[in-house]
């Protein structure tokens, strides 16, 4: 798991937003550009030329509720 530090100081390399962790590591997502970033390894690309662009409004919703319920999941949060 990415560490909780990291997940504060990490921002999308083009608004430079906050970013939210998706599953067990999966990926990162800026949900107001709707872009993915993978995570390889522990260590997220925040390559925007390889970031992922979601066009599905029911993708979109999918990646927002599961990114809520990890942050629910979080006793620190």
């Amino acid at each position: 798991m990415l560490d909780e530090k990291l997940l504060r100081i990490l921002v999308c390399p083009q608004d430079r937003g906050p970013l939210l962790l998706i599953g067990d590591d999966e990926c990162l997502y800026n949900p107001r550009l709707r872009r993915v970033y993978r995570i390889e390894d522990g260590i997220p690309v925040l390559l925007v030329d390889e970031a992922t662009t979601v066009s599905d409004d029911a993708e979109h919703e999918r990646l927002l509720r599961r990114a809520k319920s990890i942050q629910s999941e979080d006793p620190n949060s």
